[in-house]
């Protein structure tokens, strides 16, 4: 196969027109390395990432692994000329621009027409951005998430030294309502995190049910749409999930990864908030670095210091290219990616050598080999794993409650409590048309696990 090159054209085009608004300035002399020495370093570090599975083929349908779209290559290599922060404005004073307008696009998706928000380097600094205005609109007060729900919130509540809980999750992967009832009751709750698209399973939290106990108890909810939040613009989603989307209207911040589902490379996360008074939180005065001019710079709204101008850029042609509308070219994309998920699911269901774990809510999809055991559907999912890279088709891996794989089904050993599964993540639209290829792969890899 080939790599796309056709955006080297159009990277070439792009910085000759760069190069214009540039041309009353006197001529530099020539970088101190020879062409021939960075060519050497160059292709030595090519041959350096042989060492990589291959992320941007549809036979990698392991982790959420996207390839960012030619554009957001071509527009993010360019803006390195420059190379500007969007910091302080006078970092970065036309990728700031360009920074406000994709967010407010985002914000957009959302149905937000005010919203106070920016690019960070990932969903983690998103979410930690996210969870510490929370502890500081009610400090002191404990944020839950489901178990199914990214590690990072434990992780970050203990770094903002905020009490944290997890909630357990029900047979779906999703946030077990009664269990949060029950924790409201005993009080001192001040955020909850509904997940929409968790990690694992790409369950989707009852946010609709979520947003009705805030109007009983008036905690705060926070959004973590990191992985799923662009399937707001998907037209296949079930009737939950759809509910659960159209519900982000009434949260009070979301975190969204574009470097995700939004075609771009990493890093860039983003985080919203319905409240522009959520700024207050961040005032802070840094004389030596905004000097520069009266308006506000995107540092004076965010935790972080230098952040990429490059990453807007990209951002901003990416969805000035694609709009996030529904029925776009954007979003039929994500109707594709979903349509392989549930005709995956529909083979595995039928196929007697594996067991479907549960139904995909987005286009993620888990299921176990066939066997009489939890400890031997375990081990040859593992060589079923081994056996399908070496066929070039990559998959994930994952342990769920073995009751949840297999519930109340007799003759089945369940001789531990988990079971390793097999995990897909069909995140690329061309996964529909390669599907055919990846479950012929996949049985082939099932033999060769069975032989070994």
């Amino acid at each position: 196969m080939e790599l796309e090159r056709d955006s080297l054209h159009l990277l070439e085009r792009g910085l000759e027109t760069l190069e214009k608004g540039f041309a009353s300035l006197p001529a530099l002399p020539p970088t101190g390395a020879s062409i021939s020495r960075m060519e050497d370093v160059l292709v030595a570090a090519a041959e350096r990432l042989h060492d990589n599975f291959p992320f941007f083929h549809p036979l990698y349908a392991g982790q959420m692994l996207k390839p960012p779209h030619p554009v957001a290559r071509a527009a993010y290599a360019m803006a390195m000329w420059v190379n500007p922060n969007n910091h302080a404005l006078d970092g970065g004073k036309a990728s700031s621009a360009m920074e406000r307008e994709a967010v407010a696009e985002i914000a957009a998706m959302f149905g937000w027409k005010t919203h106070l928000g920016h690019l960070t380097g990932g969903g983690t600094m998103a979410n930690l951005e996210a969870l510490w205005v929370a502890g500081r609109v009610h400090p002191g007060k404990t944020t839950v998430a489901s178990k199914q729900a990214h590690y990072t919130h434990e992780r970050i509540s203990a770094v903002l030294q905020q009490p944290f809980q997890a909630i357990p999750a029900d047979a779906l992967g999703r946030m077990d309502l009664q269990a949060l009832e029950r924790r409201l009751d005993q009080g001192d709750l001040g955020c909850v995190v509904a997940t929409l698209g968790t990690t694992g399973f790409g369950a989707v939290d009852p946010l609709p049910a979520i947003l009705k106990l805030r109007d009983r108890y008036g905690f705060r909810v926070h959004a973590d749409c990191a992985y799923g939040g662009y399937f707001t613009l998907a037209g296949n989603l079930e009737a939950p999930a759809r509910a659960a989307y159209d519900a982000l209207t009434e949260v009070d911040s979301i975190v969204i990864d574009p470097h995700k589902h939004g075609l771009q490379p990493y890093g860039c996360g983003c985080v919203l908030f319905r409240d522009p008074a959520a700024g207050t939180f961040y005032k802070h005065d840094s004389p030596f670095t905004y000097f520069s001019s009266a308006e506000m710079h995107l540092g004076e709204i965010s935790l972080e210091c230098s952040r990429p101008g490059a990453a807007a850029v990209a951002l901003w042609a990416t969805q000035r290219l694609m709009p996030l509308v529904p029925g776009g070219e954007f979003a039929t994309g994500l109707e594709a990616g979903r349509r392989a998920a549930l005709a995956l699911a529909a083979e595995l269901s039928q196929d007697p050598d594996f067991v479907l774990a549960m139904q995909p809510e987005l286009d993620i999809v888990v299921w176990s080999v066939q066997s009489d055991s939890a400890s031997e559907a375990s081990a040859l999912a593992q060589k079923v794993f081994d056996a399908a890279a070496k066929r070039d088709l990559h998959l994930a891996l994952i342990r769920i409650p073995a009751a949840a794989v297999r519930p109340g089904e007799s003759g089945f050993l369940r001789d531990r409590t988990e079971i390793l599964c097999l995990r897909s993540v069909l995140m690329k639209p061309e996964h529909e048309i390669w599907l055919a290829e990846v479950l012929s792969r996949l049985r082939a890899a099932l033999a060769d696990a069975r032989l070994s």
